[in-house]
């Protein structure tokens, strides 16, 4: 009996010690991978119905750019942050689209929520040089979208448009960015 106490003990304190462990303040890209594909999978492709009030919002690349450095710097790692947090605003109404799929939509919202909480430590490492440029080119590219959703009555195809947007903001990081995001294990 007492060896088994002991050795539920020892369980214990071991899953403690391993819960407890810091983790990284870096943003994981195998997350920021799925819920690129939840969002690409939720709707299927731009439906033909909304081709007419598809609009042309310009992409901040820019908010991304990288001084020739391989990695991103931290201002440019908090642009990806900034994104999270704009599409987690975005996707916090109530009246999202029925016609997407709701499990994969709760994932999506979930995982993108998730990113956020863990990675708001990288607050502490700001790079201020260029970090207002960089966030006022997200939070026009973002106020835009939101615009178009308010100007069309949050209809089913100005989700589309915000939805076709943010794939592309994700892809974008996922293409342009991924040195900046911690990988478990890429080959």
């Amino acid at each position: 009996m007492t060896l088994q106490t002991v050795t539920w003990m020892s369980a214990f304190l071991c899953l403690a010690q391993v819960c407890s462990m810091p983790m990284p303040c870096q943003l994981q890209g195998q997350l920021v991978r799925i819920t690129h594909n939840l969002l690409r999978d939720m709707g299927g492709n731009f439906p033909l119905e909304c081709l007419q009030e598809n609009v042309f919002v310009a992409f901040p690349a820019t908010a991304f750019a990288t001084s020739g450095a391989p990695q991103l710097s931290s201002s440019g790692a908090m642009a990806i942050y900034e994104t999270l947090k704009n599409i987690d605003t975005l996707f916090g109404a109530d009246d999202l689209p029925t016609k997407w799929d709701q499990q994969k939509l709760e994932n999506f919202q979930n995982i993108v929520y998730r990113q956020i909480e863990e990675s708001k430590c990288m607050m502490g490492s700001v790079d201020t040089s260029d970090y207002l440029i960089r966030t006022e080119g997200l939070k026009t590219y973002f106020g835009n979208i939101a615009a178009v959703l308010k100007e069309k009555n949050f209809s089913y195809c100005a989700w589309e448009v915000v939805r076709k947007e943010v794939l592309y903001s994700l892809q974008f990081i996922l293409e342009h960015n991924s040195d900046s995001l911690l990988w478990a294990k890429r080959t």
